[in-house]
């Protein structure tokens, strides 16, 4: 079962039915969708994709799958799930951009590091990164991951895959709720 996360300033929930809207805003903004290297996606397969987290994923646990929340607002979407690229996990973030550039993006990974680790009893986790996505490499490269080597897609897009072990993560400085639960 998916849990709640905590980082100093993030919650990760399971998403509730309530989310939807705010997830296919997100996974339909312009700069989110450039940065992921996706096309826009039909308004409605968003939506059937949504359900079947609700539907599919979470029932059977086949992942883990969250919101992301700042302050009591849905701010993005986080996932650790096995990858097809490698014998491992990968973390997937996806942030709105009112959110960027205030460290968010490294506290999120920090906090999938955390989660990896000690709840699923990973070594190292992977992230996938568009090549030209400058702004998250250069935050893989500070957080401590490392170039593993280069995915082409179909369409010639080439994808950095980049591999952390996820004892790289900080010690948990955690909030005085978290440290009282």
């Amino acid at each position: 079962m998916t849990p709640v996360l905590h980082t100093e300033r993030l919650e990760l929930t399971p998403y509730r039915p309530e989310d939807e809207d705010a997830f296919v805003a997100l996974l339909r903004h312009e700069e989110v969708r450039r940065w992921m290297g996706q096309d826009e996606v039909p308004e409605q397969d968003i939506r059937t994709l949504f359900r079947a987290i609700l539907t599919e994923v979470y029932p059977r646990e086949l992942f883990d799958v969250w919101g992301v929340r700042y302050q009591g607002t849905y701010i993005g979407h986080a996932e650790v799930k096995k990858t097809g690229n490698v014998d491992g996990h990968e973390l997937i973030t996806a942030l709105h951009p009112e959110y960027w550039r205030l460290g968010l993006g490294t506290e999120l990974v920090h906090g999938l590091l955390r989660h990896a680790a000690e709840g699923l009893g990973l070594k190292e986790a992977y992230g996938m990164v568009g090549a030209e996505n400058t702004p998250s490499l250069e935050m893989c490269r500070r957080l401590g991951f490392t170039y593993v080597r280069d995915v082409v897609g179909d369409d010639g897009t080439v994808t950095k895959m980049m591999v952390i072990p996820t004892s790289a993560v900080p010690a948990r400085r955690g909030t005085e709720r978290e440290r009282s639960s």
